[in-house]
């Protein structure tokens, strides 16, 4: 099986809507097959995001509070429940297309499973997944999660690491709707967690290795709102 082009691009600050709207662009080109597969890696400000199977009584804080606290609100089109972004952690978007030989939902976010684990374990964390919930888990705690959207076998969305991220923003939701574990970061296992780019690049390169495809890095800098 032939290897294929990954552009990569560390995108750095970047609003959520924008995020999607790259996401929306990239899809139907990869779709259209005008361009190779692509991977975005970034962070947004402070949001809250409604998965298609959203529960929105998930969201604890009040308006008034997430106003309070800078947290914007917005409906998405991956699968899953609310979850948070925000600064300090690395948000991945894979555009990829799955077929013909990878035709797999389950086993393509597992992929992303394996990617993340492996990129945790080059700094010493020892990180699983639980059988029946999706993302990454430091014992009982969610280090990554992972919501997705497949359309036409072109992937969106992806996943979310704490690096460094404020852990007390989770307070506002029931992170994935799951009540029975908690959140943890990369900051509260390391004295030094790595910068974001540095860390975008480790997980590329799983990545790369797990989906077969080869990251050829693309610098993107574009400030907010000029993103295309």
């Amino acid at each position: 099986m032939s290897t294929r082009v990954l552009e990569t691009s560390f995108l750095g600050r970047v609003p959520y809507e924008d995020g999607l709207r790259l996401q929306e662009e990239r899809v139907l080109a990869v779709q259209s097959g005008t361009a190779p597969d692509a991977l975005y890696l970034l962070e947004h400000d402070p949001v809250l995001t409604l998965g298609r199977s959203a529960h929105r009584e998930n969201i604890v804080a009040s308006t008034g509070d997430l106003s309070g606290l800078g947290i914007r609100v917005f409906e998405c089109g991956r699968g899953g429940d609310v979850t948070y972004h925000g600064p300090g952690q690395l948000v991945g978007y894979p555009i990829l297309n799955l077929a013909p030989d990878r035709k797999d939902v389950w086993k393509y976010v597992r992929g992303l499973e394996e990617a993340l684990i492996l990129a945790l374990a080059e700094y010493g964390i020892q990180a699983n997944r639980f059988e029946r919930l999706t993302g990454v888990w430091v014992g009982q705690e969610k280090i990554a999660a992972i919501g997705v959207r497949v359309s036409r076998w072109v992937t969106s969305h992806g996943f979310a690491l704490n690096v460094t991220t404020n852990l007390d923003h989770f307070r506002t939701i029931v992170p994935c709707g799951i009540r029975s574990y908690g959140v943890t970061s990369m900051a509260r296992f390391l004295d030094a967690p790595p910068l974001l780019d540095d860390m975008g690049r480790t997980v590329t390169g799983h990545l790369g290795r797990v989906f077969d495809r080869d990251p050829v890095w693309v610098e993107r800098r574009e400030p907010a709102g000029r993103l295309a």
